[in-house]
């Protein structure tokens, strides 16, 4: 009887031991901002482990100080182009539409560069960003990453999200946001294929714009997070194979719904990257960023962590571009690799 009191009392030992040395190591990694997952979530399954958020030395949760400080030398330009399409969410009668083009240092129209669409939130528009003067910390990053050759240059978009003719309006109709697809394809992707050198053959009459996918992403923040899942991956994996979500909005696709829609509709098409990011204080996206990703690596083969998924939680993050600056950082390290 003293023998069998003195085994279990090892046992419940050694389980105390365990669980004490687990919680040492979640508190230690959520210290770091490692966790996105409670102890309870990770132990239930029902979300895909912490460790997945240890991630690949392309991925920081800071930006260093020498990314963000302006350079006066070796930096890019920004300029406003104004581009034809059309009024998809309404008539579909034709309308002129800005954006902003980022060029890095040295632009050369005999070499060729990658492009990233990059798109704002439900409240903004195509200056959202900032992306439309020297201050802009987009562009700082940028003349940064390429000068300490970080990343090759890459071209930037950043156009106005809305597909309506009342784009301009930042109270209109969200429901335009729904319909930029039409006008990425049909407008936009042609318009900077056309007037700047990237990688598409461009050609008025024709030209297949899939043979450049893997030279295009798309990324953006909030409402245009979710136009990168339900647009970008979900309509338009035919064209860009590159995609970064920094705390998408609710309306954005769930984990199902994306696989289902790549699996059935995109079969012959790969994702080269995708980055899923978001604050974990974040009210408003926490909830659909998490469920774009939770579950997606059982339900396609298109997507593996550690190969081209990555999920990102930034502990006691917002929904504010503290958050969305270092998901750019991040991003811009990751694409077109």
């Amino acid at each position: 009887m003293h023998k069998e009191i003195c085994i279990q009392q090892n046992m419940i030992m050694k389980r105390t031991f365990s669980m004490l040395l687990s919680l040492l190591m979640l508190i230690l990694l959520a210290a770091c901002g490692y966790v996105e997952a409670s102890a309870a979530e990770i132990e239930s399954g029902n979300y895909e482990t912490a460790s997945q958020d240890i991630l690949a030395a392309a991925v920081s949760y800071s930006i260093p100080t020498k990314y963000t400080t302006k350079r006066t030398n070796n930096a890019g330009t920004i300029r406003q182009i104004n581009y034809t399409t059309y009024d998809y969410f309404g008539n579909n009668s034709q309308i002129t539409k800005p954006a902003y083009v980022y060029l890095p240092y040295g632009y050369n129209s005999n070499q060729k560069y990658n492009v990233l669409y990059l798109m704002h939130g439900i409240g903004g528009n195509e200056r959202e960003w900032g992306m439309f003067n020297d201050s802009s910390t987009v562009k700082i990053i940028m003349d940064n990453l390429i000068y300490y050759k970080d990343i090759d240059p890459f071209i930037i978009v950043t156009p106005n999200g809305r597909s309506s003719k009342n784009y301009a309006n930042t109270s209109s109709d969200h429901n335009s946001f729904y319909k930029f697809g039409q006008e990425l394809r049909n407008d936009l992707i042609p318009y900077i294929d056309k007037n700047f050198s990237t990688y598409a053959n461009y050609n008025p009459n024709y030209y297949d714009k899939t043979a450049a996918r893997g030279h295009r992403a798309m990324a953006g923040l909030s409402m245009g997070g979710m136009q990168t899942i339900n647009i970008g991956i979900c309509e338009s994996l035919d064209l860009i194979s590159n995609f970064g979500a920094f705390s998408a909005a609710p309306t954005t696709y769930n984990a199902s719904r994306i696989a289902n829609t790549i699996n059935n509709n995109f079969s012959n098409y790969n994702i080269n990257t995708f980055y899923n990011m978001c604050g974990t204080s974040d009210g408003i996206a926490w909830a659909s960023a998490t469920g774009a990703t939770n579950g997606i690596t059982s339900l396609t083969n298109k997507l593996t962590y550690g190969n081209n998924l990555t999920w990102q939680a930034i502990q006691g993050g917002g929904h504010d571009f503290n958050v969305w600056y270092l998901g750019f950082y991040n991003f811009a390290r990751m694409a077109f690799k």
